[in-house]
């Protein structure tokens, strides 16, 4: 008789290779071997296996049992010996290749070199005297180079960063700045009279790749006495430090990712909060457009805006190309005015090459500013100001302070659009949109569509197999019920790709938002998932005799709801633990069981599936080929809709829905 061991143990065997690969990749790819190194390696395993099979098959075709002899190991290793010798070649194409790149990506721009580091690939490109610093193909920061005497435009937006921040605070003595040092951010905080500078730079290599490249001015300053430079992620030092600072400046990119979404949600400003002073202040800021002309950037910036005001009693946005927010629990410490700005620049008797005290009142003008001001507070309180942008702006708006008094009379605030946070990073959904705005123009389909999407639509889309299987029981013939449970079991494989891609990418989104940057954990990570998938498959296909029942895969159903709710309600509370070695215990536990259900729904399946056609190779690869299906469709709306729009708890709640509709198709068929 046919049976799916077979596939099974293909399965598990699969699994296990995952396992394996992730904690290769975690530990030693990620460090040690570029993109064509790690690919030339893995092809010369893959074609090594396939030849060591091929003899193993070849010796057992001529009769007796196949023996295990030296030869049989000679080719696979001269093919690993092989590929290990063209490495150093493979350094070389790899760096031809990144030529090849930039000159369609930057063309008027010169690659000066690129590095691997453990956080992503580092790529320093020139243009003319200004260096631009890349990771992973994301600008991280531009600044002037060594042969430049004076700094000019090159670090001009460094420069006003610096001392727009620092006159926030009237005695500024002890400074957290995350991010932006290496720019000329911190070398301009140091003509200020401070006592300690505490730096936050995410990665050494980038670090040490920079020295050469930045003026002589921003290398001093990282030898500065007064400069503590800590390489690490800036959100787990705020999360974990007990110091208390006068200043906390945030100088990193836009919310253009998820990971640098962290460092503007609501749970980081509370974080930041704890470590300031009782006149601390707050400081940071994003791109900007006049007026904040664009639904998009409207959208984004009022919502960093209302974020803000979630966590401090008192919040000032002010510019124009880019909008700074200044915050802090004491009311009259933070200020737009420019006069008063000015004379506390003046009073330090600072001398800046790059930024003059006239300069704020061209940063602070008037008109803009309270127009600006009058948008981020009047946006984002109707129901559908998310589709409709930012209102008409008055002809005269008001003063600041007196639009700050009227505050209190408008409407709440739209939570569920307008408050970006851990678990709903709808500021990185904004950005997205806006450079998709900047940089795609006029096309047929665009992110902000996707805004239309109501979170009730889910209860049609379950339904809808749900009301099929009640149409297919209404047929009494044999050859129906073959057809009711044929699309029993293919929806409840296509529900379980679903909703275990759906729980995964969730868990990846809160994991990153929690405990920091997740580049080079995601192979630990998919290698917990797989190991927990390889063993349920395993378990299953040495402990189940008769795996084609129902009932077993109706329970496997209900279990899978119940977990992937229990994970839903886990995200906010594990988000609150402040232990990240705990945190990282957690997200174990919840990845590894969510595999595990995983891989013992699909000898269940495979089994159910078989014993309807009887044909082991169609119904392995059937269900295998539907499971990923389901898996692909989960992992576009798990990350291109549900996490970023209405929250990695909507994502485990989405995979609830899913199994729970495949248990109640389950049950239909049964019943009939």
């Amino acid at each position: 008789a046919q049976d799916t061991s077979g596939a099974e143990k293909t399965y598990v065997g699969e699994a296990a290779g995952n396992v394996l690969g992730g904690v290769v990749f975690t530990f030693l790819l990620v460090h040690h071997l570029n993109s064509f190194q790690s690919a030339v390696l893995a092809g010369a395993l893959m074609l090594s296996a396939v030849l060591f099979t091929s003899l193993f098959t070849a010796q057992k075709a001529t009769g007796g049992f196949p023996r295990v002899t030296p030869r049989l190991f000679l080719a696979p290793a001269a093919v690993i010996a092989a590929a290990v010798l063209v490495f150093p070649l493979l350094e070389q194409l790899d760096q031809w290749a990144y030529q090849l790149q930039w000159s369609y990506f930057a063309p008027q721009h010169q690659l000066m070199e690129t590095r691997q580091s453990k956080h992503g690939t580092i790529s320093v490109a020139r243009h003319q005297d200004q260096y631009s610093f890349f990771q992973s193909g994301h600008l991280v920061f531009s600044t002037a180079g060594p042969e430049t005497s004076i700094p000019g435009l090159e670090e001009q937006e460094a420069v006003e960063f610096a001392h727009m921040s620092m006159v926030q605070h009237s005695e500024p003595e002890r400074v957290l700045l995350i991010g932006g040092g290496l720019r000329g951010t911190l070398s301009e905080i140091l003509r200020h009279p401070v006592e300690k500078v505490d730096y936050i730079e995410l990665d050494p290599t980038l670090t040490q790749t920079a020295r050469q490249y930045i003026p002589q001015q921003t290398r001093e300053s990282l030898e500065d006495p007064r400069v503590n430079l800590i390489h690490g992620d800036g959100r787990l030092f705020v999360k974990t430090a007990d110091e208390t600072y006068d200043l906390v400046l945030v100088d990193v990119p836009d919310p253009f990712t998820a990971e640098l979404n962290r460092y503007y949600t609501k749970e980081f400003f509370r974080e930041a909060k704890s470590l300031l002073g009782p006149q601390g202040v707050l400081v940071t800021g994003v791109t900007s457009t006049p007026d904040l002309r664009g639904t998009a950037i409207a959208n984004r910036n009022t919502a960093l805006y209302h974020t803000l005001g979630e966590v401090f009693p008192r919040v000032l946005p002010a510019g124009e190309q880019y909008m700074f927010y200044f915050a802090s629990r004491d009311p009259e410490q933070i200020s737009v005015d420019a006069s008063t700005l000015q004379e506390r620049y003046q009073q330090r008797d600072i001398q800046a090459e790059g930024f003059a005290p006239q300069r704020y009142h061209t940063l602070l003008e008037k008109s803009q500013l309270q127009r600006v001001n009058w948008v981020v507070r009047n946006h984002g309180r109707a129901p559908d100001s998310h589709l409709t942008g930012p209102g008409a702006v008055p002809p005269l708006p008001g003063p600041v302070a007196e639009q700050e008094r009227e505050k209190e009379q408008l409407s709440p605030v739209n939570q569920n659009y307008f408050i970006n946070s851990d678990l709903r990073p709808i500021g990185y959904y904004y950005t997205l949109n806006f450079w998709e705005n900047l940089t795609r123009g006029e096309h047929a389909f665009s992110l902000s569509r996707l805004l239309q999407v109501e979170a009730w639509w889910v209860l049609p889309l379950a339904a809808a197999p749900v009301l099929a299987a009640l149409g297919l029981t209404a047929f009494p013939a044999p050859a129906a019920k073959k057809l009711r449970h044929s699309f029993a079991v293919l929806f409840i494989v296509f529900s379980t790709g679903v909703s275990t891609m759906t729980l995964q990418v969730a868990l990846l989104f809160s994991f990153q938002g929690i405990y920091g940057f997740v580049y080079e954990m995601v192979g630990l990570i998919t290698a917990l998932f797989m190991c927990g998938l390889a063993l349920g498959a395993f378990l299953i296909h040495r402990r189940v005799k008769n795996k084609a029942r129902l009932g077993l895969l109706a329970a496997v159903q209900l279990l899978m709801a119940f977990w992937a709710g229990v994970i839903a309600l886990a995200l906010p509370q594990a988000a609150a633990v402040p232990s990240p070695n705990l945190v990282f215990v957690i997200f174990s536990v919840l990845t590894f069981t969510a595999g595990f259900i995983n891989g013992v729904d699909f000898p269940l399946t495979a089994a159910c599936y078989l014993s309807l056609n009887r044909q082991a190779e169609q119904s392995a690869g059937t269900v295998y080929g539907v499971e990923l299906l389901g898996a692909c469709l989960g992992a576009i709306l798990a990350s291109v809709l549900v996490a970023p729009i209405f929250g990695v708890v909507a994502g485990g709640l989405l995979a609830s829905i899913a199994s729970a509709a495949a248990f109640v198709v389950l049950l239909l068929v049964r019943w009939r």
